[in-house]
């Protein structure tokens, strides 16, 4: 895996991927940046990531999954994801600052955008709002939520509180007071205080959240 740009989110992904027994190349123009980082990656460059001479000699056309995690420099975001797709890297990921900024990421070939200040910001506003304890988008219409339970599914089945036909939701897995999450059966009985993860369209989660 490569990973260029190590500001907060490229080195928090490439800590993390190290973390968890990955070979990380990590690229940044900062000779500051790459010192900091350089006991705790597998292999850190300073390189102009612009630059396709420089990034064939580090061997970058060789990865199989890279990562863009340049925000501040928009030019050198576009620019660096357009050469990893012309070296035909079969996964490129790709942070962007906006959504505008995402789809041109997508245009010069980047596989997959992240949004990750948008996103967060989309995630807090839903767990500050009081409806869920946590949630997350998966697509623009589809979300999944950690709820408690309302109080019309209490004693009753999962089938028989009528929350899929009612809501147009699935209920994923249940928590029990003073247990683990167990994947949620049609016979589950809910409890007071269980927690729900429930899965659907954004606003029909949203809707049942409304419920709890």
């Amino acid at each position: 895996m490569v990973v260029i740009g190590l500001g907060r989110f490229g080195s928090a992904l490439a800590r993390e991927l190290v973390t968890h027994g990955s070979e990380v190349l990590a690229i940044d123009s900062s000779p500051h940046l790459v010192q900091q980082y350089s006991d705790e990656l597998t292999h850190v460059a300073v390189a102009d990531t612009t630059d396709k001479e420089a990034l064939e000699q580090l061997g970058v056309p060789e990865f199989p999954h890279a990562v863009v995690g340049i925000g501040s420099n928009m030019e050198a975001s576009i620019l660096t994801t357009s050469l990893l797709a012309d070296f035909e890297i079969p996964r490129i990921w790709a942070k962007a600052t906006s959504r505008q900024h995402g789809q041109i990421l997508e245009r010069v070939g980047a596989h997959h955008v992240v949004l990750p200040e948008h996103d967060m910001g989309e995630r807090v506003a839903h767990l500050v709002a009081g409806r869920m304890i946590d949630y997350i988008e998966f697509d623009d219409d589809y979300a999944m939520a950690k709820t408690v339970a309302p109080k019309a599914a209490i004693g009753k089945t999962l089938t028989g509180s009528g929350l899929r036909h009612y809501f147009d939701i699935t209920v994923v897995a249940i928590k029990h007071r003073g247990g683990e999450f167990t994947y949620a059966t049609a016979d589950t009985v809910v409890a007071e205080g269980d927690h729900l993860i429930v899965s659907g369209r954004i606003e029909d989660v949203e809707r049942f959240a409304d419920m709890t």
